[in-house]
């Protein structure tokens, strides 16, 4: 077994979400799902095939988006996993609509930040070991970084 590490190529503020599933009509399920949660939500979607042809299949409301979903699937190349990103919309406004898919076997990262694919490799094939999300703490909150973070929470709405 080998393992590589895979950079998942993005903008800086753009979040995505790494899952895996297991069904070729992922993508259309993956698609009808998003589209359900906002009408302003713009998205890509690829999901890498694990038999058959084998190829990456792809759909979306923003071309940007689908083509940015479908090169880093094809960057990591692991069988069955999926790759959504999105614009105007966070994962917390829709994840668990995602893992409600019956195809979705899981979910490995939903984030904006700067993300690494462990992708292990075999004969078989590969498929993602884990994932590096962002950069490890610095420290503990201090009181004053507890009410900045609640005062956060309240500014953009997700809390009274």
């Amino acid at each position: 077994m080998e393992l590589h590490v895979v950079a998942i190529d993005k903008p800086d503020d753009m979040n995505v979400v790494v899952g895996q599933a297991h069904f070729v009509k992922t993508v259309e399920d993956l698609h009808e799902a998003l589209a359900g949660v906002s009408p302003h939500l713009r998205f890509g979607v690829a999901f890498c095939e694990a038999s058959g042809p084998r190829l990456v299949r792809s759909s979306g409301n923003d071309d940007r988006l689908v083509e940015l979903a479908r090169r880093n699937a094809l960057a990591v190349g692991a069988g069955h996993s999926f790759f959504v990103f999105v614009e105007d919309g966070y994962p917390v406004n829709f994840l668990n609509t995602l893992k409600q898919v019956p195809e979705v076997c899981g979910i490995f990262c939903a984030t904006a930040n700067p993300v690494e694919i462990i992708v292990a490799e075999t004969d078989l094939g590969r498929g993602i070991a884990g994932v590096i999300d962002g950069s490890p703490p610095v420290g503990v909150e201090t009181s004053t970084d507890v009410a900045d973070r609640k005062a956060l929470l309240r500014t953009i709405g997700y809390k009274l």
